[in-house]
């Protein structure tokens, strides 16, 4: 199979978790023999072209003019992807498949479906809604309604739990068995042979100390102020304890100015950005990854910290809830609650047996869940359904094509079977009932 994906972001551009799942869904279908073209913004020192292994990476850069803000930069971006998707078919041939991932691509998405007749795949990562708890303003508006549009183009829906399958329909009113759940994946390789760097770790924490550690994007949303409102209380039960947060964002400053506030500056350590060599090695380091997220569509940080062997502490938003089984792979605390979160934190400090017990079910089910080759297979199946669903489309559409060609000339005809006798004086209604039989025997022989 010939697929195209869209992503604004592709790795080294990574501005959070979709470049990771597009990069590992893509290398995973190449492996099983597809062709498969990304079409992605270039950033940096990235080539406009290159093989990344056995996938075809297209990169574009936006026109030289300054954009008003996001939504415009995005509007530029999807002329750029489509001039780009454009040439890649023209110079490999048609694709057989259409997968966007988020509203940042939908207008590429649908003019690429429209124009070259494309089976269309959405995945929605999150939603405008569910990251601002509702929509109030007229920018977060726009993009709902972006995101509405991208749902209503394609024929099927990916999202990564079952929280977010409930969103997606009640959001956009997308029928739910339009809407699949193929939760994302981790590479399951990713810490064979690597081993604790103690003299890595010493620059965090001492080696009686343990370490409690977040990993993401320093938002809001992902709940790094309860776990640093949460610190005092751990601090007063078990004061050997540091608590190490990496990444970027704009809540940077914010979130040190807390723990300032709450005079823990001495045992937090804010790292910044960390390579992926980095990050391999500080999980390798720590004894507790924590997610103390407010939304999570789902959540592969959790993944990493279950298959790295730290014990793994989440919250119960959203993908983080299917996640986890508290107390057997993990535990849980009640999004948004401090003291909550604390408990579960403290109980892993106290409670090594149980941690070595949950790390080891934890590493076994991410292996056995959440592999690539499981989660590919998966949306292939929902590949081929909408290629199926769109030559069903295609097929009706001509059928009701020749019946409206019939009605403008006042013939009779027989579709199927079904005496659609239409004349100049059949009135709308009676053309909608004629039509009415013939749609549900084209849905049922489908």
């Amino acid at each position: 199979m010939r697929i195209m994906m869209l992503s604004w972001e592709y790795p080294p551009r990574i501005v959070g978790g979709i470049a990771r799942v597009v990069h590992d869904l893509s290398h995973a279908f190449a492996k099983q023999g597809h062709e498969v073209h990304v079409i992605t913004y270039q950033e940096g020192e990235t080539k406009e072209f290159e093989k990344d292994g056995p996938v075809y990476v297209h990169r574009v850069t936006n026109y030289p003019i300054n954009a008003n803000g996001l939504i415009d930069w995005v509007m530029q971006l999807n002329f750029c992807m489509i001039e780009r998707a454009a040439d890649v078919i023209k110079e490999y041939g048609k694709f057989d498949v259409l997968h966007a991932h988020d509203w940042l691509v939908a207008y590429a998405a649908r003019t690429l479906k429209r124009t070259y007749n494309l089976p269309l795949v959405a995945t929605i990562h999150a939603t405008e809604s569910g990251r601002n708890k509702g929509i109030h303003n007229k920018s977060q508006g726009y993009v709902n309604d972006v995101e509405w549009m991208l749902t209503y183009e394609a024929s099927n829906v990916i999202c990564n739990s079952m929280y977010m399958k409930n969103e997606i329909s009640g959001l956009f009113g997308k029928p739910y068995e339009n809407i699949h759940v193929v939760p994302n994946g981790i590479n399951v390789n990713k810490f064979d042979n690597a081993e604790r760097d103690w003299d890595f770790r010493r620059n965090y924490a001492a080696d009686n100390e343990k370490i409690v550690f977040f990993a993401g994007r320093i938002v809001n949303e992902k709940g790094i102020q309860v776990l640093l409102n949460a610190a005092p209380k751990i601090i007063a039960n078990y004061n050997d304890v540091k608590f190490v947060i990496a990444g970027r964002g704009p809540c940077m400053d914010e979130l040190k100015g807390l723990a300032d506030y709450l005079g823990i500056s001495n045992k937090v350590y804010f790292t910044g950005y960390l390579n992926d060599q980095q990050i391999t090695k500080m999980y390798k380091a720590i004894d507790i990854a924590t997610f103390p997220s407010l939304y999570e569509p789902f959540g592969i940080v959790a993944l990493e910290g279950m298959l790295s062997g730290a014990a793994t502490v989440v919250s119960d938003a959203g993908g983080l809830n299917e996640i986890v089984s508290h107390g057997i792979d993990g535990l849980k605390s009640y999004a948004g609650n401090a003291n909550s979160l604390a408990d579960s934190i403290l109980e892993a400090l106290f409670d090594e047996p149980l941690c070595r017990q949950m790390a080891k079910n934890a590493k076994e089910k991410v292996v056995r869940e959440f592999n690539w080759d499981t989660i590919s297979k998966s949306t292939m199946a929902v590949y081929k359904d909408s290629i199926k669903l769109a030559k069903a489309a295609t097929k009706e559409k001509v059928k009701l094509e020749k019946l409206a060609d019939k009605e403008s000339k006042g013939t009779a005809t027989v579709v199927d079977g079904i005496d659609t006798t239409i004349t100049t004086d059949t009135t709308d209604k009676e053309i909608n009932i004629l039509q009415t039989p013939i749609k549900q025997q084209l849905v049922k022989q489908n």
